[in-house]
């Protein structure tokens, strides 16, 4: 639950800041401009991918979710769940701006509307008469937001495959957003994310104005085809090296499984050797020990025999000793 509260909380932001500095400043006519409208979305989500990246990962975006789902480094409920915490951020976020508006004097917001800036337009996208600049028709509004998801959403993806990348994911993220802002903002204002359209083109609508939610399908279809597009082109281009790694690493666990049952072979016959070699030495050890005991046993009896004739002859010798005495006596 906790990331898909993120990812609510991520978009809101991301729509309420950007969009509202978008709005609230003239649009790409104001004092900030396209460059400074650009930077406003890229370092918006720079600064949430280090806030809750590592709660949600921080997509913020149903077109990134499309494109890592399919990628399938997300789970289907976790893609339902992100998708429907996005668009409702999108939506808090439409809402939070339009209550915002009802504090500006309204004298200002209809002296600046004469000059021609639209400071209650909320960030929407259009096409056509609704196009920023160049009024674009609606085919190639399409097109434009294909292209410009395709690439910021294969350099999420690929920003994101490796942990070696992980420090400065969210400054190449953000520097993405920034580029494709740079060049769709005189087209369609660049959606490149259809929460990011689809909450500001129903608070327009509430107010009067239904030419961006009519307009807003461009908006949901052109990021989803593109973001569709990137995620099947980078299964596909490392495809290949996903296939040679993973043989690489078959290879690699059965030499070590191989390497491990020489080791027990090895440490095996080197046990037995240990085991005979020992069994060796007991058997030498008691053979000795049998012949210590024997030996010993031996002297015994010999020093025992010796005692005994050494007795006798001192018995003979006392026998003679007497025998001489009585005859001397006689």
């Amino acid at each position: 639950m906790r990331k898909y509260i993120a990812e609510f909380i991520g978009t809101l932001l991301l729509t309420f800041i950007a969009c509202g500095v978008a709005s609230f400043t003239g649009g790409y006519q104001g004092f900030l401009g396209v460059v400074g409208i650009a930077l406003i979305f890229g370092l918006t989500v720079t600064a949430m991918a280090y806030s809750i990246g590592n709660i949600s990962g921080c997509h913020i975006n149903p077109a990134v979710s499309l494109g890592i789902f399919i990628s399938g480094k997300m789970s289907l409920i976790d893609f339902c769940g992100y998708i429907v915490a996005q668009l409702l951020g999108g939506i808090a976020a439409g809402f939070a701006m339009f209550g915002l508006s009802k504090t500006f004097n309204q004298e200002i917001i209809e002296q600046y509307g004469s000059y021609g800036y639209d400071l209650l337009s909320f960030g929407t996208n259009g096409y056509g008469e609704a196009s920023p600049f160049l009024e674009v028709n609606m085919w190639g509004a399409l097109i434009i937001e294909i292209i410009l998801t395709f690439v910021f959403v294969i350099t999420v993806i690929g920003v994101t495959s490796k942990e070696a990348y992980s420090k400065v994911a969210g400054v190449v993220i953000g520097l993405a957003l920034t580029t494709v802002h740079l060049f769709g903002i005189p087209f369609t204002g660049t959606s490149v994310n259809p929460a990011r359209s689809f909450g500001p083109a129903i608070v327009k609508g509430i107010t009067g104005d239904v030419t961006a939610l009519g307009q807003v399908w461009v908006f949901i279809a052109g990021p989803c085809i593109g973001a569709i597009i990137a995620a099947v082109t980078y299964m596909l281009l490392t495809a290949p090296k996903a296939v040679i790694a993973e043989n690489k690493e078959i290879l690699q666990e059965d030499r070590i499984e191989d390497r491990v049952k020489d080791e027990k072979e090895d440490n095996l016959k080197d046990v037995k050797k240990d085991i005979a070699q020992n069994e060796k030495r007991e058997c030498i050890q008691d053979i000795k020990k049998d012949n210590t005991k024997n030996t010993v046993q031996d002297k015994d009896i010999k020093i025992n025999g010796k005692e005994e004739i050494i007795q006798d002859i001192m018995n003979d010798l006392k026998n003679d000793v007497t025998q001489n005495k009585k005859e001397d006596t006689i």
